[in-house]
């Protein structure tokens, strides 16, 4: 696989790092000279020296060839910015990272349905350690055939969750509607800008991502 990232803070070395170490290709995308060649020394990765928010300088990172851009910079703004153009680039996928929900949902309704939001992520976990929850990584309790698959509703989902055209052997664990969380008994109706989280089989994924029009990258989760 090869990833390319915008910018080099702390969020992007920590992910470029570990998809060096699972032997996949890594381009940095970086605006200051000097520090293109301190990371060099670092790490053996790819580097594009300019400003990622520039087409011509996403040209660079070659989107035809790349499976994934990151948009991991502090600004949520730039982040989206930079997703829009690197989807309009041609790039396979876009990740735009956005920390703040009003982005969030102008990321979603703008079809950057991969942004993430890794303050949220990392608040809901300290928040489970200060409450002496045991919290437990996700691919560590999902194992086998079984895979996780995301999907935000459109128009076309509306309506009651028992209707949702499923394949077999998957079903709705949860979903998300304005940042809070509901079980399928506690909201039974499916609204457009719902998160559903579905549990299915690796079998049945193609069947989701033709059904959602969803990528398999982008939406699943897997254990070993």
């Amino acid at each position: 696989m090869r990833a390319a990232f915008i910018g080099s803070n702390s969020q992007t070395l920590s992910t470029a790092e570990l998809l060096l170490e699972d032997g996949h290709e890594v381009i940095i995308i970086e605006r200051d000279r000097a520090r293109i060649d301190e990371l060099s020394e670092r790490f053996d990765a790819g580097f594009v020296h300019g400003d990622g928010t520039l087409p011509d300088v996403l040209r660079d990172a070659e989107p035809e060839n790349t499976d994934v851009l990151f948009c991991l910079m502090e600004s949520d703004q730039t982040n989206i910015l930079a997703g829009l153009i690197g989807r309009s680039l041609g790039f396979a996928r876009v990740v735009p990272r956005v920390n703040d929900p009003q982005f969030q949902r102008i990321a979603a309704e703008l079809g950057l349905e991969d942004s993430v939001m890794p303050n949220r992520a990392v608040a809901a976990h300290l928040k489970q350690l200060l409450s002496g929850a045991k919290s437990l990584e996700l691919s560590s309790v999902i194992r086998g055939e079984a895979a996780i698959f995301s999907l935000t509703a459109s128009e076309t989902e509306k309506g009651p969750i028992g209707e949702l055209d499923l394949p077999d052997r998957t079903h709705v664990v949860c979903l998300y509607r304005n940042e809070q969380f509901y079980l399928p008994q506690e909201v039974r109706t499916i609204k457009a800008g719902d998160e559903i989280i579905l549990i299915t089989s690796h079998q049945q994924l193609s069947k989701l991502e033709q059904r959602f029009e969803r990528s398999e990258a982008g939406d699943q989760l897997n254990a070993d």
